[in-house]
């Protein structure tokens, strides 16, 4: 939620010498320190919470709500229903020893006597005393023929207090041991009348009625203090939209500034070129990888760069779609480079292309952070000479000092690795700051409808929907880790059928290394004794990686017990069985991405999950995985299940993006501020306009550096 914004600036006034300096009227930056009850240690507290001025407070959203009940006299609640109250406190004690003391109160109303209770909570002694009058709220219970309610929630009444509440919704806050939700609600209904008249809207009325949306102002007034369920209803959907139109318009200044001010190297095809680059493929593209080539082919064939997602099931054949594009580029006289989140995936790819490229004219290397200080000096001589037309690499090609000759193709590999940044960077490679190359990011994790059309609206999609043919269907089972044995029997008799196995361990921080060789010795003496295990882990020198790799890919290996390292990338048709340990631990796609690593040739597979979940989420996650092998189904599953919060703020910035909108029910009011931002965006491509002064400023507070809107101006 952004911060609402001030109408008029601080004041300037002088407070005394011995006093804090204090803007005077009371605005929206003023600091919470000059609020009413608020002193040092309280102060700390909100700071903790973000909450440094009267700003941020406003903008500190309830996060659920509660019916504050309509008051009865104590004589009329009824045991097991919430019902609230209010009386004086006649009486009230400390009972029990210890670490087991609760704090007892009696009170009284014209109608009777309720007694009240709250366990580890000494503390209420001083603040509830005799002769106060409070307000409770909570569920009675007899207890020895006794009206009794425990824990409640209370509030000591003043003077001027109403005689009577009546029901209403009470805002719940994300709150901390050092403040309490109440202590908050208390701060901001001191202040919301005052402060909400202060924040100005970037939309004017006309625009607000035409999509029957309050006022921001109101929206505020409503979030903190609703009158009512509909009440709350139309603020939440002003600020949801407000959240999702913010995102699409920073969404599409990047699609605008890109189109209208980038250029790139046109990478015209031709019927010679095309021959060429198929005759170099080791089998037929199917005819989804076919379409995609075509999409893409059309997109380098113009002078505005490309910004493509290539998405595609596990094996469905990404990378042979990107080397069409990157032996494009070399065919055009350009460089290409392909950038991947993991040594291991970039030696992968270094290795397949290598292959692929064999007694060619195409002039390969491999950028990473392990290259040797001399070769890497080499290589980037080379690089900006132009003697290297295909770069594989790692976050290496980042660096300052990588510098090509004519870089017309960027391939950006699981671009759910990278952040906005790391791609904008790549971006930049080009030969000046008007010009890009056409990029393409792949991603083997398939994106939901409403994520790709939030996150990803300044990229156009292409996705490979169809397997190559001859690849067989993977069985999964969950199994207890008691059912190990039985587990590791399976796998030894299908090596003993000549078929190879991975077994993956959990990556535990620095336990990783310490997990493998467990299992390894475990395997070694027990189920698999006598046949070829190996590990496979970052840790390793490169060059047994390769050897590890290699030795497996040609059969000499029977088992490979690997971290996650073996996600993506690898490709060895006769490894049938895929067991991974402690897979409650692992998310959905990465599950999936690994079960992927089984099935790529004609026989049966099979995958294996080892698990003893114990949450919920974990129970659901591995029911998803045993009942479906598509991984567009799992994606909207995943969603589902996690929500949007990790799938796309971890992957895009590290910060929550929606506070408010919900993408899994908000997908009318998506495609609302979808069709507004953009029609906003052609009329101001750089919301230059007077008028959209306010909405740029706040734009950019909220999603300039989570979206990469720095470039954009």
């Amino acid at each position: 939620m952004s911060e609402p914004r001030p109408a008029t600036p601080p004041s300037t006034s002088r407070a005394p010498a011995n006093a804090p300096q204090q803007p005077a009227p009371r605005d929206l930056t003023t600091s919470v320190r000059f609020l009413s009850g608020v002193g040092p240690a309280r102060a700390q507290a909100l700071a903790e919470l973000g909450l440094t001025n009267i700003a941020r407070l406003i903008a500190h959203l309830p996060f659920r709500y509660e019916w504050e009940r309509a008051e009865s006299p104590i004589r009329e609640l009824q045991p097991g229903v919430t019902a609230s109250a209010r009386g004086q406190v006649t009486a009230t004690r400390l009972a029990g020893r210890g670490g087991k003391q609760r704090f007892e109160a009696v009170l009284m109303d014209e109608s009777g006597r309720l007694d009240l209770v709250w366990f580890n909570q000494s503390y209420l002694k001083t603040s509830i005393l005799p002769g106060l009058r409070i307000w409770v709220q909570g569920k009675p219970a007899r207890r020895g023929g006794a009206l009794q309610m425990a824990h409640p929630l209370f509030e000591i009444l003043s003077d001027d207090e109403p005689d009577k509440r009546r029901e209403k919704l009470r805002p719940i806050y994300p709150a901390t041991a050092r403040i309490s939700s109440r202590q908050i609600q208390h701060l901001i209904e001191d202040i919301l009348t005052d402060a909400v008249a202060q924040i100005d809207d970037h939309f004017d009325e006309a625009y607000r009625r035409k999509r029957e949306l309050p006022a921001l102002p109101d929206a505020y007034r409503m979030m903190h203090a609703p009158g009512s369920e509909q009440e709350l209803a139309e603020a939440r959907r002003r600020l949801a939209y407000d959240e999702l139109f913010m995102l699409q318009l920073g969404v599409h200044l990047k699609r605008a500034h890109l189109r209208n001010n980038l250029r790139a190297p046109a990478l015209p095809s031709s019927p010679a070129i095309e021959r060429r680059i198929r005759e170099r493929l080791p089998f037929t593209l199917t005819g989804a990888q076919q379409r995609v080539v075509r999409e893409i082919t059309e997109d380098l064939a113009r002078s505005t760069p490309a910004n493509r997602l290539i998405q595609g099931d596990v094996g469905s054949g990404k990378t042979a779609v990107a080397a069409c594009a990157m032996l494009l580029a070399v065919a055009n006289g350009h460089q290409s480079a392909l950038m991947a989140p993991t040594e291991v995936l970039a030696e992968q790819h270094y290795d397949n292309f290598t292959r692929l490229l064999e007694n060619s004219r195409v002039r390969i290397a491999l950028l990473t952070g392990a290259l040797p200080a001399s070769e890497r000096e080499q290589l980037l001589a080379r690089l900006g000479a132009g003697d290297i037309d295909l770069l594989i690499g790692t976050h290496a090609l980042l660096t300052e000092h990588v510098e090509f000759a004519s870089l017309a193709l960027a391939v950006i590999d699981e671009q759910h690795r990278f952040g906005v940044h790391q791609r904008a960077a790549l971006r930049a490679k080009g030969a000046d700051e008007h010009s890009s190359p056409h990029v393409l990011v792949m991603t083997a994790t398939p994106i939901p409808r409403t994520v790709a059309m939030t996150l990803f609206g300044d990229l156009d999609v292409s996705t490979i929907d169809e397997l190559p043919p001859g690849r067989s269907p993977v069985a999964t089972r969950v199994l207890p880790p008691e059912r190990r044995d039985e587990a590791y029997a399976f796998m030894r008799d299908r090596i003993a059928r000549g078929d190879q196995a991975y077994v993956v361990v959990p990556t535990i921080d620095s336990d990783q290394v310490s997990g493998v060789e467990a299992v390894l010795d475990r395997l070694r003496k027990g189920a698999l004794a006598g046949r070829r295990i190996e590990p496979m882990h970052a840790r390793l020198p490169r060059r047994q990686r390769e050897q590890t790799m290699a030795d497996f890919r040609d059969g000499h290996i029977h088992c490979l017990v690997s971290t996650t390292v073996i996600e993506v990338g690898v490709d060895v048709p006769n490894a049938t069985v895929m067991l991974i340990e402690e897979a409650d631990r692992f998310g959905l796609a990465q599950l999936h991405q690994l079960r992927g690593r089984v099935g790529r040739g004609s026989r049966a597979s099979a995958c294996v999950l080892l698990a003893e979940p114990k949450t919920p989420d974990a129970v659901e996650r591995l029911e998803a995985m045993r009942s479906t092998t598509d991984g567009f189904e799992l994606a909207e599953r995943d969603f589902q299940i996690r929500g949007p919060g990790e799938l796309i703020g971890a992957r895009q910035s590290g910060d929550m993006l929606l506070e408010v909108a919900d993408l899994s029910r908000d997908l009318d009011l998506l495609k609302l501020s979808r069709a507004d931002a953009a029609a906003w965006v052609h009329a101001s491509p750089r919301l230059d306009r007077p008028a959209d002064a306010l909405l740029r400023r706040r734009l950019a507070k909220k999603y300039g550096d989570a979206l990469g809107l720095v470039d954009v101006g």
